[in-house]
């Protein structure tokens, strides 16, 4: 096999494309099929620094890891990050290229990135033996689809079978898949293979007959019918629920190896970028990590992270009107620990010069580090090593503001005063002796007995994750009907659905 591929697109937002993918690739890869990742646009405020320097989308990144190869910008080679309700800016090959509005966007800019989207798939479907693409939204959002170029547009182009996924524990999935099917024009229809039935909770026998039925209607099969598995979360798009956070609030936290659990409070910035940042602290056994945005749930926090947001002033001024901000001083001044990472870390310095995200001008910060934050046009991108607490620490850098650090004890890159630290750096925490030492630290400020677990490994358990994901499509799909998908393409002569694109 060579150059084999399948496009997973999805009923809706958030129907389980990215996990499926990842499934499908980490399946793949165990059966010997060297295969990678791809979508064509993503939006999304988790992103990820490759090697090469390139900021990429964290679900590609988590499905190259499933596929067990380097992420590279080929696989992203879209990006778009918000802003607000009506901007993002735009990241082309790993790298920002500007900021434009969803109208800008869709008025003709995207329709110019299809050249190049293409090309990267293309690049990717000469190295590898199958290239498992992941759609975005709906595919049957009609009022796109004249510039699309990560659903049906890429599909059409690369003469890609699809899959549609659908979320059957939201409801209305039947009318879902019959409804996406509908609403595509004949040569789209005639890609669409069948579906995927995703999240299903009982006795599958009492479904059959409605995919009997759906067959009937649609003249499509489905391929598989995934069970719902709670503790499945890996790097998505957006949305607490889907990291490896989301897991622990649906499963009951390992107990503590010390007396006590610690408390970790995550502020619901604005904006939120790269929460994933606590998923290895929500790993360890005794610590509870929650999302909170009242001040009154920091009192009992034993630390609080302030984490990395795509609008700094904007997240200042809602920890500000929150009564946030006042809490976090008050902690400060009590000892009591407190973690800000990158925009979260710009918050925590004294003063911000922003001519470029916000275009606030000059903004007070919180004053509990001593660091100016001035906004530069370009985007630092990388991925840096070094030593804290006596530990080695890996971690990527994703950020406009240049810190100038003007006191206190070095921390990464950025400084410890008192129980406040501060730093760039995302995935740090990642790094298990790091972790376990700066676990220890806050402990420690906190007056609790508690004790990090000796063993715990966030890689082990991110390798667990993902064969857990390939164990579902291995044991739950029809994957002898897939490798002939990724292999044939969609099968000749299905049925037009009417009454198809107006």
């Amino acid at each position: 096999m060579r150059g084999g591929g399948l496009l997973v697109a999805g009923t809706t937002s958030d129907a389980g494309k990215s996990v499926v993918t990842a499934g499908i690739c980490r399946w793949l890869v165990r059966q010997g099929v060297k295969v990678a990742p791809f979508k064509g646009q993503n939006m999304s405020l988790n992103s990820f620094v490759t090697r090469e320097g390139a900021e990429i989308g964290r679900a590609q990144a988590m499905q190259a890891q499933a596929a067990r190869v380097e992420p590279t910008a080929l696989m992203n080679p879209v990006l778009l990050k918000p802003g607000s309700d009506r901007s993002s800016q735009v990241v082309l090959m790993g790298k920002p290229v500007g900021e434009l509005s969803a109208r800008g966007y869709h008025g003709g800019r995207q329709r110019e990135l299809f050249e190049p989207v293409l090309a990267c798939l293309e690049e990717l479907r000469g190295t590898y033996d199958a290239v498992i693409c992941e759609g975005a939204g709906s595919p049957a959002e009609i009022n796109l689809r004249r510039t699309d170029i990560v659903n049906m547009g890429i599909a059409r182009a690369a003469k890609l079978p699809v899959v549609v996924v659908g979320d059957i524990d939201r409801g209305g999935v039947f009318a879902q898949f019959f409804g996406t099917t509908a609403l595509l024009s004949p040569e789209d229809q005639s890609l669409v293979a069948g579906y995927l039935v995703n999240k299903f909770r009982g006795d599958v026998t009492l479904l059959e007959p409605g995919l009997d039925m759906l067959h009937g209607l649609t003249g499509r099969r489905t391929f598989g019918v995934l069970p719902y598995a709670h503790g499945l979360g890996i790097d998505e798009e957006d949305g607490l629920r889907v990291s490896l956070r989301g897991t622990v609030r649906e499963s009951v936290v390992a107990p503590p190896v010390g007396e006590d659990v610690l408390r970790v409070a995550v502020c619901a910035v604005p904006l939120m970028s790269n929460f994933t940042d606590v998923d290895a602290l929500a790993a360890e056994p005794g610590v509870v990590v929650r999302f909170v945005d009242r001040p009154e749930e920091l009192v009992d926090a034993d630390l609080v992270v302030v984490p990395g947001t795509r609008g700094t002033v904007k997240a200042l001024a809602w920890l500000r009107e929150r009564g946030l901000a006042d809490a976090l001083v008050r902690r400060a001044a009590e000892g009591r620990p407190v973690l800000g990472v990158c925009g979260g870390f710009q918050a925590l310095g004294e003063r911000i010069e922003d001519e470029v995200e916000s275009k606030a001008g000059v903004v007070d910060g919180l004053g509990l580090l001593p660091v100016r934050v001035r906004f530069a046009p370009g985007k630092t991108l990388a991925r840096p090593v070094g030593e804290a607490l006596g530990e080695r620490v890996e971690g990527y850098e994703i950020h406009h503001g240049v810190a100038e650090v003007l006191g206190g004890e070095a921390f990464l890159d950025g400084c410890r005063v008192g129980s406040v630290w501060g730093t760039h750096w995302h995935g740090s925490l990642e790094s298990d002796g790091f972790r376990r030492a700066f676990l220890r630290e806050v402990a420690a400020a906190a007056g609790r007995r508690f004790v990090p677990a000796p063993d715990t490994s966030f890689g082990a358990l991110r390798e667990e994750q993902l064969d857990r994901l390939g164990d579902l499509i291995e044991e739950h799909a029809d994957t002898d009907a897939l490798l002939r998908l990724i292999e044939e393409g969609a099968p000749e002569g299905l049925p037009f659905v009417p009454p198809g694109a107006p």
